[in-house]
C-alpha cells in the first residue's frame, strides 16, 4: 500500500510540473478514480512587494476501497506549495481551511466551498446523531471513522444538527456555508474563528506583510517630504544668489 501512496504523490508532482495554471484541475484528474474525496485549501501566501506571486497548498482527504467489502479506508496527503494566478488566489481567498472541491458517494463532484468534513456528516455509514445534556443534537463518529474528524481538524469541535441542517440547505442551492448557526458567527473560512485558531502561520504572515507594507509606505512619504524640502532649499538658494 505504501508503494501505491508513493506512486500517487509522484504522479501529482509530474502533473503539476506540466504547468497547469490551476492545480485543482490536476488534483481533480488525479483523484477521480477514488469513490470519495475532499480537497481543502490548507494554506495560502503572497510573496514579493511590488511584483507579487501567489501560492496555494492543499490537503486531500480521500477514501479508497478496502481489500474486502464495500467500506472505505480514508487517507490524507498534503501537497507542496504551488503557484496560482492572482485571479485564482482572489477567488479562493475567503475559503482558507474549507473544502473547495469534493466528490461524494454518488459520484457528484462540486466546487461549492463547505466546512471540512461536513459531507460525511449525516451519513449513517460513518456515525449517528446524539443528544447532549442540554438536548442539542450533535454528530458522533463511529470509532473506526473517528480518524476522519482528525484529518479535517474537527476533533475538538462538535457539529450540531442545526449547523449541519443549514449547511445542507446552502449546499442544495450551491452556496458556500461558513458555519456559525449555533455560535452566531462564522467558524470556517478566512474570517472564521476556528480558522484563526488552527492556522496561526497564515495570520502571522499576513500581519508581517501588513506591517512591512505600512513601513514601506511611511518610508516613501518620508522620502518624498525630504526630496520636497531639498528642492525648496535649492530653489531658495538660487533665488538668493541672483
Amino acid at each position: 500500500m505504501k508503494t501505491a501512496h508513493k506512486s500517487t504523490l509522484l504522479m501529482l508532482l509530474l502533473l503539476f510540473a506540466c504547468g497547469s495554471t490551476n492545480p485543482l484541475d490536476n488534483l481533480k484528474k488525479q483523484f477521480e478514480r477514488y469513490p470519495e474525496y475532499s480537497i481543502v485549501l490548507e494554506d495560502m501566501k503572497e510573496e514579493g512587494v511590488f511584483s507579487k506571486d501567489y501560492y496555494h497548498r492543499y490537503k486531500v482527504v480521500y477514501g479508497e476501497r478496502a481489500s474486502s467489502g464495500d467500506s472505505l479506508v480514508f487517507r490524507s496527503e498534503v501537497t507542496d506549495w504551488y503557484e496560482v494566478p492572482k485571479s485564482t488566489y482572489k477567488k479562493y481567498y475567503p475559503y482558507l481551511g474549507m473544502v473547495i472541491l469534493s466528490k461524494t458517494a454518488d459520484g457528484k463532484v462540486t466546487d461549492t466551498p463547505q466546512p471540512p468534513g461536513y459531507q460525511y456528516i449525516g451519513d449513517s455509514r460513518y456515525g449517528r446523531w446524539r443528544q447532549d445534556s442540554s438536548g442539542n443534537s450533535f454528530w458522533e463518529w463511529y470509532g473506526k471513522y473517528a480518524l476522519i474528524s482528525h484529518m479535517f481538524g474537527m476533533f475538538n469541535r462538535p457539529v450540531y444538527y442545526n449547523d449541519w441542517n443549514t449547511y445542507s440547505s446552502y449546499r442544495s442551492r450551491g452556496r458556500p456555508y461558513f458555519g456559525g448557526t449555533t455560535t452566531g458567527g462564522p467558524l470556517y473560512g478566512t474570517n472564521g474563528t476556528a480558522t484563526k485558531k488552527t492556522r496561526p502561520d497564515f495570520f502571522k504572515r499576513q500581519s508581517m506583510r501588513s506591517a512591512a507594507s505600512k513601513s514601506s509606505f511611511t518610508n516613501k512619504v518620508k522620502n518624498r517630504v525630504r526630496r520636497s524640502n531639498m528642492s525648496r532649499t535649492r530653489s531658495r538658494s538660487r533665488s538668493f544668489g541672483k
